[in-house]
């Protein structure tokens, strides 16, 4: 890429820059990081917070010992293998049970700390989600923005038991799970609750913010299993 023309980018609109300017398909790794600060003529640090906005905007996605790779809607997040194999001994019903112990507490923290730019995130997710067009768009989305819940409930620990849960989840077998449509339609029930979790940490409600929670997540298992 032309490095005059980047000058007056930010670090994270750099980096985008470069991937584009790159000729980096979804699914390519990108170069190691000590490279792209010498290409990028960044700081080991600033490309690392550059890398980390990119990957909670969902456009890469890095795994451990194999590296940083450009995602895609259609790009599986490789889980670690004591999630893989924690996975495989739980059931779909049983994820969703443990998502309705753990993730509602999770959104009345973020109430109580959430940022402005934490919120600013839950709303792309939400705008992205609703402007799908596939189901794995969508889904690609609802990550982001359960995460960006995470994230503003502004602990270390509960962000890393998120993180763990979502991989779990992504491991386990979801077979017997069909979609009617090749996309959410615009009366998707999701989209109206996730709004209504922003309202609730927006409005600085902890509690509504925990039962706007357990609402949607309630709604996503009664669709899949018709129970809770």
């Amino acid at each position: 890429m032309d490095g005059r023309s980047s000058d007056l980018l930010d670090p994270e609109a750099r980096l985008r820059a470069y991937i584009t300017e790159g000729g980096f398909p979804a699914g390519a790794r990108l170069p190691p990081e000590r490279q792209l600060t010498e290409d990028l003529g960044m700081s080991r640090a600033t490309v690392r917070k550059a890398l980390d906005a990119l990957e909670r905007d969902g456009l890469i996605w890095r795994h451990v010992g194999k590296g940083t790779f450009v995602s895609d809607a259609d790009t599986p997040r490789t889980p670690s293998s004591a999630m893989v194999e924690l996975g495989r001994h739980l059931t779909p019903f049983r994820m969703m049970r443990a998502r309705l112990a753990i993730e509602p507490a999770i959104a009345r923290e973020a109430a109580i700390n959430a940022s402005g730019e934490t919120l600013t995130r839950m709303h792309r997710a939400i705008g992205r989600a609703k402007a799908a067009t596939t189901w794995n768009e969508y889904e690609v989305q609802d990550d982001l923005f359960h995460r960006a819940v995470a994230e503003a409930s502004d602990n270390l620990l509960l962000l890393a038991l998120f993180n763990q849960l979502n991989e779990v989840r992504r491991a386990v077998a979801w077979g017997n799970v069909s979609r009617e449509s090749a996309h959410p339609s615009p009366d998707h029930s999701s989209f109206a609750e996730h709004d209504a979790i922003v309202a609730a940490i927006t409005r600085r409600d902890p509690t509504e913010a925990y039962e706007a929670m357990r609402r949607h997540l309630g709604s996503v298992a009664r669709r899949l299993f018709g129970e809770v």
